[in-house]
């Protein structure tokens, strides 16, 4: 069974080097798809960028119902968040998109709430036997005390990419970087750091949409490149949003994964990122249930799981099979020049 229509995508959030516009990417890889994209920014890199067909602004106040009328109006099968804020906001309004013909290519909503509360998703995977760092939800500086250190200060939600990710050495460091958040008003979490030396890992679990595993692939990652480090220190390393390293099979690792994602219930694409500890086990500590902004490396690998997801979604068989092709997979910035007189 084929099809000879391109299916029409429509991907929110396209920002520049970000899931957006790697998703775009690995579309394109695939063929088949006609791809639209929408921004609540003019200047997002999406706007700009030869692999979206066409794209549009999105309304920041009105977002969700924004971004249906444009999904409407352009007669989207598909519509891919391109970041956290983007499949946070539309996870919980996955019905309405879908009274409008519209499939949401993310996670199941329930799953969703749950990774996307870091407190809450650890809870449940350390209540399950997966070995996780100890972790702590913080409501007040106070609450602070006592918790091991060093750890990492981070926010309970949406810390993608290692946004106001902060490395604590002592308590006071940790209460320091705890009441910088509440001050802003995000709400942290505290997790036991897990030394570098064994090993950081960036790990893709698909599901189908019945639940079933599809496919996992891992990437450890090599931090020689500045751009991979968000900071570091003679002790400690914390890791940018921009992943490369080596792929090959790492079974341990991926089986590891693989039981995280049947844990939480997992019906979609899952990113798991941890390391290995000093006794040999895989640690989690961050999860997002979403593609990752390392799916191009992983299409480049043979493992495109942005297309498998999508046809399963719609109906279609993959237009090839997930595979892996061990390598090193790097990556850089490139840039764009958007002169006046185009814009105009």
């Amino acid at each position: 069974m084929s099809r000879d229509a391109p299916i029409t995508v429509m991907i929110a959030g396209m920002a520049g080097a970000s899931l957006g516009t790697e998703i775009a990417k690995a579309l394109a890889a695939a063929g088949g798809y006609h791809v639209l994209g929408c921004d609540i920014s003019p200047l997002a890199y999406g706007h700009f960028d030869a692999h979206f067909a066409e794209t549009f602004l999105a309304e920041r106040d009105d977002y969700v119902a924004s971004v249906l009328r444009l999904c409407r109006a352009a007669g989207v099968e598909v519509l891919i968040p391109g970041g956290d804020q983007p499949a946070a906001l539309l996870a919980p309004a996955a019905a309405r998109f879908a009274e409008a013909g519209i499939r949401i290519a993310q996670n199941a909503p329930e799953v969703v709430a749950v990774a996307t509360d870091k407190t809450r998703c650890f809870e449940v995977l350390g209540a399950a036997g997966v070995p996780i760092p100890t972790t702590r939800g913080i409501a007040a500086p106070g609450d602070i005390a006592g918790f091991p250190t060093p750890c990492v200060i981070k926010p309970s939600s949406a810390s993608g990419g290692s946004a106001f990710v902060f490395f604590a050495r002592d308590p006071g460091e940790a209460e320091l970087y705890c009441a910088y958040l509440l001050r802003n008003g995000i709400a942290p979490v505290a997790q036991a750091y897990v030394p570098v030396e064994g090993g950081e890992f960036t790990v893709g679990v698909l599901s189908d949409p019945d639940g079933s595993v599809a496919g996992v692939i891992a990437l450890r990652r090599a931090f020689t490149s500045k751009l991979s480090v968000l900071a570091r220190g003679p002790d400690f390393l914390i890791s940018s949003g921009y992943t490369q390293g080596r792929i090959e099979p790492f079974p341990e690792v991926c089986a590891a994964a693989r039981h995280i994602a049947e844990t939480l219930g997992s019906r979609g694409p899952l990113n798991v990122q941890g390391r290995v500890d000093p006794d040999g086990r895989f640690v989690p500590f961050e999860i997002n249930p979403r593609f990752s902004a390392s799916t191009y490396l992983r299409t480049l690998a043979g493992f495109n799981e942005v297309d498998h997801f999508l046809r399963r979604l719609t109906g279609w068989p993959p237009a090839a099979p997930l595979g892996l092709r061990p390598g090193w997979y790097l990556r850089s910035l490139t840039e764009t020049v958007t002169p006046d007189e185009k814009r105009t």
